[in-house]
């Protein structure tokens, strides 16, 4: 028959186990070998029929719907006269130009060129963007010391930035990247700073009831707690970085999309402009759905 205990009579055992399951529960088991599915608005397959789940590339075939029906309203329009060939010249064309540009060589460096500079950029404007944010997140008296100025330096154009960048570190590659590491730090910033200042209480508190503190405190607890806020600022960073580039390859460049841009431009090759401009679309996807991948991996990790 079995005995109730009085309140405050648990053994010491069963304390101690009570004990070592509150940072679990708190902070999260990090040790799980399963990792948990994400699901909700963070899902990759949020807002997505089931019957097309189901079906191989679903999401990739309902993803080109409407970059065909603009292909094919592009080459009705120009089939049809409407706007003349300097105006808007035909899909063939531009493809003719696209094989043109690779056949002499020229199509691969302007893109090598480009990428390099935009992911040395991201990288620098991001991990700035990252510790900065972190710091004026977490300390009260840096955020109030240093906040107002960020804030006026981010309303500050991107070609605003040019002739002093020209001017301070010539025209080589260290001003273009300086520039596009200007537009991806914003976007980074603004993210971390405002989700650490909203970070639960409570969760920081129960983490230095475990001990963590200052470096510990951050990477174990806090950043976890605002990695779907941290990877919404880095992917709009990277957005940021390809729109920064046509603004830095405007510092006497002669290789990149933004120069064959400005130089279709120049030279009247709408057929050019037009493959630099779907370039840079098409590029700028790409990164952004392998920043998805990873962002995807961290919510299985740590959200």
């Amino acid at each position: 028959m079995s005995q109730t205990l009085p309140d405050g009579a648990r053994t010491r055992d069963e304390e101690g186990r009570h004990q070592s399951a509150e940072p679990a529960r708190v902070l999260g088991d990090r040790n799980s070998a399963a990792p948990r599915p994400v699901t909700g608005p963070d899902s990759p397959d949020a807002g997505v029929p089931a019957r097309v789940r189901r079906i191989p590339g679903g999401r990739v075939l309902i993803g080109a719907i409407v970059p065909l029906v603009l292909l094919a309203l592009w080459y009705g329009v120009t089939a049809a006269g409407v706007f003349s060939p300097v105006q808007l010249p035909t899909p063939q064309s531009v493809l003719a130009a696209g094989v043109e540009l690779f056949e002499r060589g020229e199509l691969y460096q302007h893109i090598a060129i480009s990428v390099q500079r935009v992911l040395l950029g991201f990288a620098v404007g991001a991990g700035l963007g990252l510790a900065l944010g972190s710091v004026l997140g977490l300390s009260k008296i840096a955020d109030s010391l240093l906040h107002p100025t960020i804030g006026a330096f981010r309303a500050v154009p991107s070609l605003a930035w040019v002739p002093l960048l020209i001017l301070w570190m010539g025209i080589y590659e260290d001003s273009k990247v300086t520039l596009i590491a200007i537009g991806a730090f914003f976007p980074v910033f603004t993210a971390v700073h405002s989700a650490l200042r909203h970070v639960d209480p409570q969760l920081v508190e129960a983490g230095r009831a475990f001990g963590y503190h200052g470096l510990r405190l951050l990477v174990t607890v806090q950043l976890p707690a605002v990695v779907p806020s941290v990877f919404s600022g880095l992917r709009l960073a990277l957005a940021q970085a390809w729109l920064f580039l046509v603004a830095a390859e405007l510092i006497a460049s002669s290789m990149g999309l933004g120069f064959l841009l400005t130089d279709s431009q120049n030279n009247g090759r709408t057929d050019r402009l037009l493959l630099a401009i779907i370039l840079l679309a098409i590029l700028g996807k790409i990164t952004d759905a392998l920043l998805g991948v990873v962002e995807r991996k961290a919510l299985k990790t740590w959200a």
